[in-house]
């Protein structure tokens, strides 16, 4: 009797294991696909983070007037172009800069980094922030003298983000509107 029931028991164990074990590893099959899912969206919130902290840089090295790490956050084809014209490449956008930006920062202007939106895409992405030029005013006080949009494309080169293209619109231009739209 003893050794029927062992039987029974092992045949009982063998039917479970081959019923569950298509469930256990689809069961696997789920978790490694959720692992996956979970690591690709920290990897999209770490890569975020990362273009974050680029958009930042830029204004914090072009405020300070190191232009040499300036343009380090462009790719080694990476497009600068606003108002003052076009560049390409690292070291043309840091020539470039140092001659239209000359000298330190003596008046201590500063530039006002906002609303960023950021899509990724792999190893590329596209941003959108607005920025505001801050001067010193009257009294004492600070005040913006230009404001407008940049639309940039970025890119992971070398394992960083860089900018592939930068581009700085003006919504409103340092001189602002004509005197008779103020009235309207």
């Amino acid at each position: 009797m003893a050794r029927m029931t062992a039987i029974a028991i092992g045949f009982c164990a063998a039917l479970a294991l081959l019923i569950l074990t298509p469930a256990l590893a689809g069961a696997q099959r789920a978790g490694a696909a959720e692992e996956g899912a979970l690591a690709a969206r920290l990897r999209r919130i770490e890569d975020t983070q990362a273009i974050e902290r680029l958009l930042l840089n830029y204004g914090r090295h072009l405020d300070a007037r190191d232009f040499k790490a300036y343009s380090l956050l462009f790719a080694k084809d990476g497009v600068w172009s606003g108002g003052m014209g076009t560049v390409q490449g690292p070291a043309a956008i840091q020539a470039f800069m140092e001659k239209a930006i000359p000298g330190p920062n003596a008046v201590h202007n500063y530039h006002v980094l906002t609303n960023f939106v950021i899509d990724v895409n792999g190893d590329t992405a596209t941003a959108w922030s607005r920025w505001q030029f801050v001067v010193p005013g009257p009294n004492n006080t600070a005040s913006v003298a230009q404001s407008g949009r940049y639309d940039d494309t970025l890119v992971r080169e070398d394992g960083r983000w860089k900018f592939k293209r930068r581009v700085a619109s003006n919504d409103i231009p340092a001189s602002g509107p004509p005197p008779a739209l103020l009235t309207k």
